[in-house]
Order: structure tokens, then C-alpha cells, then sequence
């Protein structure tokens, strides 16, 4: 079997978009207790309570979560309010410690995910399992070790599979907290239809104020679930406060969202020829980016002829002004066209080089 072979009826259970919710870190059982019943009488629709037992930290000596006895608590948020549980497992121990604990959902984090050793021994501890195990994308811009996490479970009789898009490190500074970097986990979802896939706004926006947006953005393109952190008291939380939000709030949030549908029957006609405009307009832009690309070939061949190295800062200054300039003039966002050129400019790059070395 392989994963485009699994069926992942485990989702079929809940209501769609399946919302899973709570605390970043279980701190104490009042906290996780009125977490929950806030959770319940908020009146958001969250079949799932989640709360992180282990937390992995960038560095020491800071809280890395309450350990086994937070387990209890969930165990007892069960019982009293009929939540479904999900904590996050980051080697073997903490898998054997859930599945004795009865947590019905188990995630693995993006520092895990990085890593395929973890993940196999995980996947070794979690054998034949039929709770769902979700896979966060690696911290990395990395499609494979993502999907590669995922086969590692499969290649233990783990069926019941998900995904979290978290976002991705990047050394830029941004407005959000993990770059979305949607076109990776799209990618996934073409590749994989069939596997769930969740967005945790929270770790990619890390603050409060753009949590709606993503979570709208993520139901737009046809996420079937989320997973929001949501405390009683996010101030004063533990860990990552700026991010989480109160359960009344997020029953607000999730009150407002858009839920798509992806039915396109009786408009399927003006849909079809929209997109043969589409179509029609990107074998334009393939032709013209390869004709691009053949005067790059010209500049290569005349730069090495004349020992003239490739990169010419002064060039690049005008290639980035001039689509700064058409971004405005075209009504198109800034940051979208200078991507496009960058692209452009570093593939042109590309071309030259295999000319110098003679590719």
C-alpha cells in the first residue's frame, strides 16, 4: 500500500472543517479545566481538545511542558466535557505515555519532522495504531521529508494519517511568525487529495491579529481542518501567549469564517473557459520566458568571451526598480511581482553560469 492508496475514514467522523483547539501548553489543571469548559459553553464547534504535554524549546532552562501528569488533565477534560483529546509526541516515550493516557489524536511537531530518525522511532512506537497521527510540515521548505514522515508510519501500519501546514522558518523578517508558503503545501494537497490536511494559523502567524485571515485563507482553498491554540488566559500563558486567543473569541473567529464549497457543477461552463483563457495565457508566458531565457544565453556567451562576471549588481538594481515600478502602475502586489523577477533573474543567473562552465 501506499499513501495515495488510504482511504483516512477516521475524518469522516467529525463535522468538516474538523476545528481542534486549546492550550499551546497544559500549565495546570484549573487552567486546562476552565480552558475546556470556556471551550464549551463559548458554543464554538470543537470536537477536539489539544494541549501540548512536552514542549520542545529553541533553548534551555526554559518551560519544555508539565510531563506526563498534564496527561491526567486531558484524561479528565475527556471525562467531564466528551472532548476528543490530541497531544503532540516527540519520541518514543511520549508515544507509549499518549496511547496508555487514551489520547485519541496524536501530532507530530516540524522539529520533529526534520528529522527521519525521530520519525522513525516514533513510527516504530506507534505500530499499527489505529488513532490518527497528524505530520507537521518540517521546520525546512521541504516536501519530501514531509512526505517521507508520512511513510515511515505507513511503513508501520499507521492508516489513519493527516497533515499540519505550520508554516516555515525563514531568516527574513516578515509579519508572520512561520512563512505560509501555501505553494508547498498545496503541492501536498495535489499530490495526496486524500490525506487531510489542518492549517495551525497560530504558528504561522504567531500573533493574535491574523489569525482569522489564514484560517480563512487555509478554508479557501479546501483545508479540512484547523488547529488553533486557545487559552483561558493568554497573557499569561506559558508559552507562545501572543498567539493564542480566549475561547470566546475563537468561537467569534470561527463564527465569521467562510466555509467553501467545492462543488463547481452549474457553473462548470464559465468556470471551463476562464481557465482556457488561463491556459492560453500561460503557454504565452512559457514562450516568453523562454525566449528570455535564449538572450540569456547571448549575455552568457558575451560576458565569458569578455571575463565579465555574471552577477552585475547595477542590472539587478534596475530589474528590481522597474517591477516595483509595474507592480504599482498594474494594480498588483509589490511583494508578488518582485518575487516573479527574482525568480526570473536567478534562473537568467542559472543559464549564464551553465554557459561560463560550459554545461
Amino acid at each position: 500500500m501506499n499513501l495515495k492508496d488510504l482511504q483516512n475514514d477516521w475524518i469522516n467522523e467529525f463535522s468538516k472543517p474538523l476545528i481542534i483547539a486549546g492550550p499551546c501548553s497544559a500549565e495546570s489543571e484549573a487552567q486546562m479545566m476552565e480552558t475546556a469548559q470556556r471551550l464549551k459553553d463559548s458554543g464554538a464547534e470543537v470536537p477536539v481538545f489539544r494541549a501540548g504535554i512536552w514542549k520542545p524549546r529553541t533553548k534551555p532552562n526554559g518551560f519544555e511542558g508539565v510531563g506526563v501528569i498534564g496527561l491526567n488533565w486531558l484524561k479528565k477534560v475527556k471525562d467531564e466535557f466528551g472532548f476528543k483529546t490530541a497531544t503532540e509526541v516527540a519520541n518514543a516515550h511520549h508515544v507509549y505515555a499518549a496511547l496508555e493516557a487514551d489520547v485519541d489524536i496524536l501530532w507530530i511537531g516540524a522539529r520533529s519532522t526534520v528529522n527521519p530518525f525521530t520519525v522513525q522511532e516514533i513510527a516504530v512506537a506507534l505500530k499499527g495504531t489505529n488513532k490518527p497521527v497528524l505530520v507537521k510540515n518540517p521546520v525546512n521548505p521541504d516536501l519530501a521529508l514531509w512526505i517521507g514522515a508520512l511513510e515511515r508510519l505507513l511503513g508501520q501500519d499507521v492508516k489513519n494519517l493527516g497533515v499540519i501546514h505550520r508554516g516555515f522558518s525563514s531568516y527574513q523578517k516578515t509579519k508572520y511568525r512561520n512563512l505560509p508558503n501555501w505553494q508547498i503545501a498545496l503541492d501536498f494537497k495535489h499530490q495526496f487529495p486524500n490525506i487531510p490536511m489542518f492549517v495551525d494559523p497560530s504558528h504561522i502567524c504567531g500573533r493574535r491579529d491574523l489569525l482569522s485571515d489564514v484560517t480563512q485563507e487555509a478554508f479557501n482553498v479546501g483545508y479540512e481542518g484547523a488547529m488553533i491554540e486557545s487559552h483561558c488566559n493568554p497573557d499569561a500563558a506559558w508559552s507562545d501567549a501572543a498567539q493564542q486567543i480566549t475561547p470566546e473569541v475563537l468561537a467569534e473567529m470561527l463564527g465569521n469564517l467562510q466555509i467553501r464549497n467545492s462543488d463547481i457543477s452549474g457553473f462548470d461552463e464559465e468556470m471551463g473557459k476562464h481557465r482556457a483563457l488561463i491556459s492560453d495565457i500561460d503557454f504565452q508566458l512559457i514562450e516568453l520566458l523562454s525566449n528570455r531565457m535564449k538572450i540569456s544565453e547571448k549575455i552568457g556567451a558575451l560576458k565569458k568571451e569578455n571575463n565579465i562576471a555574471i552577477f552585475q549588481p547595477d542590472r539587478w538594481k534596475v530589474i528590481a526598480e522597474y517591477a516595483s515600478a509595474r507592480a504599482e502602475e498594474s494594480g498588483m502586489g509589490k511583494d508578488f511581482i518582485e518575487k516573479v523577477f527574482k525568480a526570473i533573474h536567478e534562473e537568467s543567473i542559472e543559464v549564464q553560469n551553465n554557459i561560463m562552465i560550459d554545461k
